[in-house]
């Protein structure tokens, strides 16, 4: 029911002018009575100078052209003069005396004290959110923007309970137009939504998350929520949030961890732990979004160390062997990759927990994928070829380079290069059936696909019973001649090179050289210098001179 002014007639069916004139006729009245009062002075003094405070602040919301079309403002003067009605009744307990004991009273000088605070500030930042403007937008625009700006000054305005009703509306609003919320959003409203996220109320708190959830993943106001202090709380509801605030903080962390500086304020503030322990404990999408989360932070070489520290390393093999979504397992492979990079003290932890077999395991999936290979290319080089064909590598890397995607392949293209270090493995993977998909990898659009492969194909040809292999695909000779075009961007033509000079003591493989124009080519990269092209052109011109002959 709604508080009375006198003759029956309550405050709330005053308009936004009547309520204005109302509380400017209780400000004097009230600061009349409270400057008499004799008792609690030192309370009343603070009373009397939020009431002063009270007129300046009415007349800055008075005095915008369009305050009387907005709900807010009449909302806040029936406040304000709620707050005022009860600053006299208090007064003139005080003078009579007539107050039921000390304390009690103390406290409701105190309480009245906040609620002066609350007002003065409510209206400053109604006038502040710019929302009284938005009656000056064109008319098709005005309601729809008007009410979400409506919603972001409620945010920040009134008690918790009124915020509360706010981030539920806002909620709604942005499911059915998430694109006007994120048009009309400020820096200002990402402020107010992190302070709610901090509330008493779980129930604000998660819904304020999924707010913020929204707004991380539009990617439009990443800067504003860490520069506004989100980490902090976004990282406590990981640690101790509902069901739904864990998720919505994990996916928040996930998107704005993607910025380098983001991620290593996430180590900062104590957010791997809790990260970790959802990798362990948590539902599909919990888990999938901490493991990406996770992956993110690993991008950044200095925390890496930090990471393994954490115990990171044995989660991500962890979830390799038992991640509930293949998201999960990709982004903990992924993870793997990026601790190995360039440390060789991780690369050992990997090993040491049986990270190979997992990744290998890994790979026997549908359609595998780059991170996971280029994690094991990272470790090749740190154990025995003995050990990686005790886990089957090779018939592994024959099933990327067939079911792989592109980066996929040309990462295992680069890992049997990296294995190539005797003549025994050359044979070994020439034997696996890879030299022909190799072969077919020279076709690819990629210009670094098709380097990868010619650099593995001149490694794994140096061995004669390779040659072999090589001479009956019919694909090799053409596809390789192709790459001695001499443009910057082909970065493959010396591998090329190397190949068909390889070839070249055959004599089938040099007329195919021939006639498929290598000489024209290998003229160009002479004059380039590209090396072993001037000695490969001298063989290939020889042999096409004494065919000459003999036709004669």
């Amino acid at each position: 029911m709604g508080e009375g002014i006198g003759n029956g007639v309550s405050i709330d069916v005053l308009s936004a002018e009547e309520s204005l004139s109302y509380a400017r006729e209780l400000v004097p009245m009230a600061l009349v009575k409270a400057r008499e009062v004799k008792g609690f002075l030192s309370r009343w003094k603070m009373i009397v100078s939020k009431l002063e405070q009270i007129p300046s602040c009415l007349s800055d919301l008075s005095s915008h052209p369009f305050f009387s079309k907005n709900g807010l403002c009449k909302e806040q003067l029936q406040a304000v003069s709620m707050t005022v009605k009860e600053a006299i009744e208090l007064a003139d307990l005080c003078l009579k005396e007539k107050y039921a004991g000390k304390l009690k009273m103390q406290s409701d000088l105190d309480a009245l004290l906040g609620k002066l605070d609350l007002n003065l500030r409510d209206v400053r930042l109604l006038i502040k959110t710019g929302v009284l403007g938005e009656a000056t937008l064109p008319e098709l625009e005005t309601a729809g923007r008007c009410r979400i700006k409506e919603l972001f000054a409620r945010l920040q305005i009134g008690h918790l309970e009124a915020k509360h009703k706010a981030v539920d509306t806002l909620v709604e609003v942005m499911k059915e137009d998430e694109k006007s919320v994120l048009s009309v959003i400020g820096r200002i409203n990402v402020a107010a939504l992190v302070q709610l996220l901090t509330a008493t109320s779980p129930r604000i708190r998660e819904k304020t998350v999924t707010v913020i959830c929204s707004i991380a993943e539009s990617g439009s106001c990443e800067s504003w929520l860490v520069s506004e202090g989100v980490l902090p709380p976004l990282i406590r509801l990981v640690e101790s949030g509902s069901t739904v605030g864990k998720e919505k903080a994990t996916i928040s962390l996930q998107r704005l961890s993607m910025d380098e500086e983001t991620a290593r304020a996430i180590i900062g503030h104590g957010g791997v732990r809790p990260l970790i322990e959802i990798c362990q404990i948590g539902d599909s999408v919990l888990q999938t979004a901490a493991a990406s989360t996770l992956k993110n932070i690993s991008a950044v070489p200095e925390v890496r160390q930090i990471l393994a520290k954490e115990g990171v390393i044995k989660v991500m093999i962890n979830l390799l062997d038992c991640g509930i979504l293949l998201g999960s397992k990709e982004h903990a492979a992924e993870c793997l990759q990026n601790l190995t990079a360039s440390n060789e003290n991780l690369r050992r932890s990997v090993i040491l927990e049986d990270g190979i077999r997992s990744l290998l395991v890994y790979l026997d999936g549908p359609l595998p994928q780059e991170p996971a290979v280029a994690a094991l290319r990272n470790l090749v080089s740190s154990v025995s070829t003995d050990v990686l064909i005790s886990h089957d590598f090779l018939p592994r890397l024959l099933h990327v380079l067939k079911s792989g995607s592109l980066g996929a392949q040309q990462a295992a293209a680069s890992t049997i290069c990296r294995v190539c270090t005797s003549s025994e493995m050359k044979k070994l993977i020439g034997e696996s059936g890879c030299i022909t998909l190799l072969v077919r990898m020279l076709e690819a659009k990629s210009n670094s696909a098709r380097e990868v492969a010619a650099q593995t194909l001149s490694s794994l040809v140096t061995v004669s019973h390779n040659c072999r292999e090589f001479k009956k695909d019919d694909k090799t000779v053409p596809n390789l001649v192709q790459l001695l075009d001499p443009s910057p961007e082909n970065t493959a033509k010396k591998y090329a090179v190397s190949c068909l000079s390889s070839l070249s003591s055959s004599k089938k493989c040099k007329k195919l050289m021939i006639s498929y124009g290598s000489i024209g080519y290998l003229k160009k990269l002479s004059e380039m210098e590209t090396p072993g092209a001037k000695k490969l052109l001298e063989r290939l011109e020889r042999g096409k001179l004494r065919s000459l002959f003999v036709r004669k």
